[in-house]
């Protein structure tokens, strides 16, 4: 600054002494002028410099360098712009963060200025409502959502509570339920969430069901327990109808008590630890048990008269080249046996009931058991898993079935990595296949073990 001023005092001096010395006083005044006006003229050009580059929109890269008071402002300036800078790709990195967390919301997001048009919305709304970024920006909502409780819903404001649509692509055979609720925020704008329950809609389904098939089973051999119990206290029966209603009672007593134990076995296959690998156990004893108890079984639901069920069984000497496996005998037995024992049931008397053991390539094994019993209509095999699901109750209920057996078979199964395949024709039989890993056997056998009748 001291530097500037003494520059301009000492060219007006020059300008004088010269102006003097050609045409005296006059001269030495006109000389002035023009030194003051050479000054001004080079500020202002340095300045016109400076105002052409904060017009051009002030790019860092074009900065004039100047000295000066001109200079120092520019150094000012750009050092402002720098920070800005810097302040800008800041704050767009973190609404860039902001943005990716949102798209990666589970939840759908639309952004509605106030006139209800879309201003911006994640990846999950695109999927829940079938948007398009080209196609769908600023567009109506209302045009794009037209199902009439939505409509009615957004129209009237209150906005307290969630709205249940159907959501896109939803079939009869696997429903999609979407809750959406809007948010009032800003200046008028709103903020449509949406949220995928179809998942939670159909565990409180189960839930419900679930309760209701409890207790419907309980409920029925109570209340005939109730019954006999009051007529063995209030009527003097005779000795043979006395004896009879004890048999109906253990038998429902038995039933109750079947329930129950199912619904234990359940409940502690799902809360209990995985198996371990450090358990083994050989696979011809097991497999040799489920025989006994199914060649049992088929004998005690076999009419007098009737002919019987043919049962075949892998050679027991071929088992013993099957070799162990790792995990829980007691599950593993239930799970094997529940499916031989509801072949065994399901097949009417001179039926067939094969039962195969096979190595797989992989090291894995297959377990399957096929019967010619009436066969299972494709519509009920997604859910035969399913608790206290029957295909026919009837029949489930004369063959003394909880409902619950394949439940504890899939649990089970899953608890040690195997996989449940279900495969039936009307008229033709059933075959349920479990397919054990590699990694739960060893010293198995490489071919499909020899069968025996």
């Amino acid at each position: 600054m001291a530097w500037r001023f003494f520059f301009f005092l000492t060219l007006q001096l020059l300008a004088a002494v010269l102006g003097w010395w050609a045409w005296g006083p006059w001269g030495a005044l006109v000389g002035v002028l023009l030194a003051s006006w050479f000054a001004f003229g080079v500020e202002t050009w340095r300045g016109l410099r400076v105002l052409t580059w904060l017009r051009a929109n002030a790019e860092m890269a074009q900065a004039p360098v100047l000295q000066g008071l001109w200079g120092e402002a520019c150094d000012r300036l750009r050092r402002l712009l720098r920070e800005r800078d810097k302040q800008v790709d800041a704050s767009t990195a973190r609404l860039q963060a902001f943005l990716e967390a949102l798209q990666a919301s589970p939840n759908g997001l639309v952004l509605l200025d106030g006139a209800g048009h879309i201003e911006w919305f994640n990846q999950t709304a695109a999927e829940h409502f079938g948007l398009e970024i080209e196609r769908d920006l600023m567009q109506s909502i209302g045009n794009l959502l037209r199902e009439p409780a939505f409509s009615a819903y957004y129209a009237g404001g209150d906005f307290t509570h969630d709205l249940l649509l159907t959501g896109r692509g939803s079939t009869p055979t696997h429903p999609v339920r979407l809750s959406v609720h809007l948010h009032p925020y800003g200046d008028g704008r709103r903020l449509l969430l949406s949220r995928d329950v179809t998942a939670l809609e159909q565990a409180e389904a189960m839930r419900r069901d679930f309760v209701a098939n409890v207790s419907h089973e309980i409920r029925t051999p109570l209340t005939v327990l109730v019954g006999f119990i009051e007529t063995l206290q209030t009527l003097p029966l005779p000795e043979a109808e006395r004896a009879r209603y004890l048999r109906l009672m253990a038998q429902q007593a038995a039933r109750m008590h079947s329930v129950v134990q199912d619904l234990l076995t359940l409940s502690r296959l799902e809360g209990s630890p995985l198996p371990g690998m450090q358990d083994w156990h050989p696979l011809a004893p097991l497999l040799a048990r489920c025989e006994e108890e199914a060649r049992a079984l088929s004998q005690l639901l076999t009419p007098e008269g009737a002919p019987a069920q043919q049962l075949v069984f892998p050679v027991r000497s071929a088992l013993q080249a099957a070799g162990d496996i790792a995990g829980n005998a007691a599950e593993l037995h239930s799970a094997l046996s529940n499916l031989i024992s509801n072949a065994v049931r399901y097949t009417p008397p001179g039926g067939s009931i094969v039962v195969q053991w096979q190595a797989q390539p992989e090291g894995g094994a297959r377990f399957a058991v096929r019967d010619s019993g009436p066969g299972i209509a494709p519509e009920h095999l997604p859910r035969l898993t399913e608790r206290f699901y029957r295909v026919d109750r009837s029949r489930s209920r004369e063959t003394g079935g909880t409902g619950l057996g394949l439940a504890i078979v899939k649990h089970a199964l899953q608890r040690h990595g195997a996989q449940l395949e279900i495969a039936s024709t009307v008229g033709q039989g059933s075959e349920f296949a479990v397919t054990l890993p590699a990694q739960r056997l060893r010293a198995a056998g490489a071919v499909c073990a020899p069968a025996r009748p």
